[in-house]
């Protein structure tokens, strides 16, 4: 499982480069700008999740 959740957060790096290469940097509130920038905030925010995930899994098995 840990290496499936690697995996993703490295899937979800890529389409933040992704994202990032289709801002506008001049008007980064209007178009594909806005949902560029939505994309990147809830792949950081599946990141997150992911690590804490992660993090937590680990906790467990040294628990045990």
């Amino acid at each position: 499982m840990k290496y499936v959740t690697y995996i993703i957060i490295t899937i979800a790096i890529a389409l933040i480069v992704v994202n990032v290469l289709k801002l506008d940097f001049d008007n980064l509130f209007k178009g594909d700008s806005v949902v560029a920038l939505i994309c990147i905030v809830a792949l950081l925010c599946a990141i997150c999740i992911l690590l804490i995930f992660n993090m937590s899994k680990s906790i467990d098995e040294k628990s045990k």
